[in-house]
């Protein structure tokens, strides 16, 4: 195809993403979603048309700033920087004028500055040494080894069986799994070593050469070549020119292939280097700490049970929560147990010939002393980079001892990141929202998550068509809805999923099928995963349950998306008589009592007090509408209203809403009713008289309030380090631009 034919094709395809943003969508329904995904794909099969994509993608986001087309700045970026990340080599003019455009973001409110400044400090490192972000990105994802940069991240997807079909769930998995199978440790390692050379050398590497050369030599040969390749861009990237960035590479590329220096490559074209597959877990959410576990274990891995980390990384024993090693001699892990030990050493039982370096392990050394319990002052920093999300303003300086100058923290480098997947409805989100609400629990007691992972949720919505049957894909998918609003290309990549992933996953097995799943579901997570980093925060909320039954004690419990509140048939035949002759008289339902606040325009609240007869109300946690925004619940009563005239009496239900942040329901007639959380039917609660909702504190916060609280029971305002702490539970969720005012 000739350059103008080329350019053409692409730029057609550029504006049909923009058109699709606009909410034109494409003619043939199958390719809702895939627009993104087929341009990149093209690049990937012609890496010569990578040049022409970053340069058309340029021209469109200064058209775009210059018709002030605010909502095309950030897809347009996005792929624009996937292309340049993966490309094999883009001329550094190109790169300019993508760095001064991202530096002219800087002037726009969030998340466009956010993004930019981001985008930005991205390129300034890409064009002092060309390759690092490529280079960065496959030795975390992939866990390499390297000394320069020792970061690693791992992408977890969680299913929930109860809610999608095993077809889907198998089909994921299988997916998953075969992406991972041609991702070898020695051609991660290779795929390093060939594009940081590419980069450098442009066209005068001699790409088919270095590759042939590189699987000819052994499998440390090549981790040898792999960490000079490492050495040489990270020291570039530290400050030196582009000229020694390239005299150091070509170095090493005539260490490799012997005496042929750079320039001899045969005239074939630019070839390029693919990005691999990121490393990829799928699991089944069967267990409700299973998400904690996974998190433990990548920390963690059972083979390292027995290895020394480095200094300052190596995590002991006391400091595994309910995480214990078993016999260090197999590297096997157990959760923890109750303990039997009398705590004297002729007790123990004898060990069943365990390898010499745990022999030593194994005996007990009991010595006098009391371990020293940690400051607060020293553990506050950690909670608050626990309970902190990104994007939002950091909390203040903690104060230090009076008559001292305050000590500068040392914070742990985060060195693993964790990306969560979350397949499913809302329901599934309403699970994530009680391990998230467990997890900080935890880590407020004791911290050892916070200082070491960063933790990053998505959501890819998936509605099996057995339950779009009962409800649709928008009654069962609020979350995905409200991001697909807040974030076109969010909208564009990732709802859209929502049908294809049950489509692809009942397909009957044939090559076509193994083409586009193996392909389109693994790439597009990755991309997800890497280009999604602007968090949306949605407000937890907490419930408290009261319960007919005097002696069964209260329940508490928290919900993402919405609460459900239904009369209950009563079960003895008394009580059911007794409702029957009372909805005679009175209308169908049971009368309710209701304290709240409500939130007015101007945010004021006021309290108000409500008595009424209903059949049942409805909390949602999700705004129908953007102006609303997060944090209110908009709560719809449905009201039986009597009317009496010649004819006898008559009854009416009319809908009160209103919003509100704090609601108390009594049932004063003691007559119960079921309340239903997240839209999940496993989360109901029956022989309910009483119910109170109100947004669910950051456990960190409470747990330092309570202690403030002890020491100073009069104060009732937050003092000391408690008005250091975030005080509301909020849950982030990955989008790749966040909420775009």
């Amino acid at each position: 195809m000739e350059s103008s034919e080329l350019e053409s094709d692409i730029l057609r395809r550029v504006r049909a993403l923009l058109r699709e943003l606009d909410g034109h969508h494409p003619s043939c329904q199958s390719d809702r979603g895939m627009l993104r995904w087929t341009l990149h794909k093209r690049t990937d099969q012609n890496p010569r048309t990578s040049c022409t994509l970053v340069s058309i993608l340029v021209k469109e986001l200064e058209r775009a700033e210059r018709g002030d087309l605010r909502h095309y700045i950030i897809p347009l970026l996005h792929t624009l920087m996937y292309t340049l990340i993966q490309a094999p080599c883009i001329p550094d003019e190109l790169c300019a004028r993508v760095y001064d455009f991202c530096k002219r973001l800087l002037t726009l409110p969030k998340p466009f500055c956010t993004i930019g400044l981001d985008y930005a400090s991205r390129l300034q490192l890409e064009r002092t040494a060309p390759g690092t972000l490529f280079q960065r990105m496959v030795i975390s994802e992939h866990s390499l080894p390297s000394a320069p940069f020792p970061f690693q991240e791992r992408i977890f997807i969680f299913a929930d069986p109860e809610l999608l079909p095993e077809a889907i769930c198998k089909a994921l998995a299988t997916d998953t799994e075969a992406a991972q199978v041609s991702q070898s440790r020695r051609g991660c390692m290779s795929c390093v070593v060939t594009h940081a050379l590419q980069a450098a050398l442009g066209d005068t590497c001699d790409t088919h050469g270095l590759r042939a050369r590189l699987q000819a030599l052994p499998a440390g040969d090549v981790e040898l070549c792999f960490q000079q390749v490492v050495a040489a861009v990270e020291g570039s990237a530290g400050g030196s020119g582009r000229g020694q960035h390239r005299a150091r590479l070509e170095r090493i590329y005539q260490g490799i292939l012997g005496s042929s220096p750079a320039g001899n490559a045969p005239q074939e074209g630019l070839q390029g280097t693919p990005l691999p597959n990121p490393n990829i877990s799928f699991h089944l959410w069967t267990e409700d700490e299973q998400l904690w576990k996974e998190l433990v274990l990548f920390l963690r891995p059972l083979s390292q049970s027995c290895e020394p980390e480095g200094p300052g990384q190596g995590l002991e024993a006391a400091e595994l929560p309910e995480l214990l090693p078993g016999c260090g001699c197999c590297g096997q892990s157990r959760f923890s147990v109750l303990s039997t030990d009398s705590g004297i050493e002729r007790d123990l039982p004898a060990p069943d010939e365990p390898c010499a370096p745990c022999a030593e392990r194994r005996r007990l050394h009991r010595k006098g002393g009391i371990k020293k319990k940690p400051s607060p002052l020293d553990s506050v920093t950690l909670l608050q980079a626990g309970s902190a999300v990104p994007g939002e303003k950091p909390p203040g300086k903690t104060p230090g001892r009076a008559g001292m100058p305050p000590e500068p923290a040392a914070p742990r480098r985060r060195l693993h990141t964790a990306r969560v997947v979350l397949l499913g409805d809302d329901r599934i989100l309403g699970r994530l929202a009680q391990a998230f609400h467990s997890l900080r629990k935890r880590e407020a007691r004791r911290v050892f998550l916070t200082p070491r992972l960063d933790l990053q949720f998505y959501h890819i919505p998936v509605v099996p068509s057995a339950a779009a049957d009962h409800a649709g894909p928008e009654e069962l998918c609020e979350v995905a809805g409200y991001l697909g609003r807040a974030d076109p290309w969010y909208e564009s990549n990732i709802n859209t999923l929502c049908h294809i992933i049950p489509k692809l996953a009942t397909m009957p097995s044939s090559p076509s099928r193994a083409l586009v799943t193996d392909l389109f579901l693994p790439d597009v997570i990755a991309y997800y995963a890497r280009m999604g980093t602007q968090p949306v925060l949605f407000q937890v909320h907490s419930v408290k349950v009261l319960f007919q039954d005097p002696a069964q004690d209260p329940a508490e419990d928290v919900f993402l998306t919405e609460l459900l509140v239904q009369v209950q048939e009563s079960p003895s035949h008394r009580e059911l008589s007794t409702a029957k002759r009372k909805s005679t008289l009175d209308g169908p339902g049971m009368d309710l009592t209701m304290t709240y606040r409500r939130v007015v325009l101007s945010d004021r609240q006021k309290e108000l007090a409500l008595a009424l007869r209903s059949t049942g109300l409805l909390m949602k946690a999700i705004p129908a509408e953007e102006a609303e925004g997060l944090g209110c619940l908009s709560v719809t009563v449905t009201e039986i209203i009597k009317s009496s005239h010649l004819a006898g009496r008559s009854f009416s239900a009319v809908a009160n809403r209103f919003r509100t942040r704090i609601i108390k329901v009594r049932s004063p007639e003691q007559r119960p009713f079921t309340v239903r959380l997240d839209k999940d039917s496993r989360r109901t609660y029956r022989d309910v008289i009483g119910l109170d909702v109100s947004p669910c504190l950051e456990p960190s916060y409470c747990l330092q309030k309570t202690r403030t609280t002890k020491l100073s029971p009069q104060e009732t305002e937050d003092v000391g380090l408690v008005k250091y702490l975030p005080k509301s539970l909020l849950l982030p969720i990955n989008t790749f631009a966040g909420v775009i005012p």
